[in-house]
């Protein structure tokens, strides 16, 4: 399992890391694990403004689609064409080249009152 210190999370299994100003979403270990195969990812194109506790895309597998949201507001500046084209990395690595968008924004302060690594960890064990 990747572990990131720097990653905050959500209930909802979304993480956050903050890179260069930009912040990095993708979704967990523990979604991955539940979604089992991921067989489609779908997120909001560069340039799209994404309001806090908005959508910023969707991941289908054979179980079920979800969608994926955003702690923070901001704009969508990169998505991981690598995912798009190649879905089963959200599957086998999550926080690392299974990554979905990188988000500006504005305002980082939301991301301070999400998890840390230990606590997400602690509410949802990975197997």
């Amino acid at each position: 399992m990747s572990t990131s210190p720097t990653c905050r999370f959500t209930d909802s299994h979304e993480w956050f890391r903050v890179e260069g100003g930009e912040v990095v979403i993708g979704i967990t270990q523990y979604a991955a694990n539940e979604l089992t195969d991921v067989t489609f990812v779908e997120v909001k194109p560069v340039g799209t403004a994404v309001g806090a506790g908005e959508s910023v895309g969707e991941v289908e597998s054979v179980k079920t689609t979800s969608d994926v949201y955003s702690a923070i507001g901001g704009t969508v500046v990169a998505v991981n064409d690598k995912v798009i084209a190649d879905p089963s990395l959200v599957n086998s690595d999550p926080l690392g080249s299974g990554w979905l968008v990188r988000i500006r924004a504005a305002d980082l302060a939301p991301l301070d009152g999400l998890m840390d690594q230990a606590t997400y960890d602690g509410r949802h064990p990975v197997d």
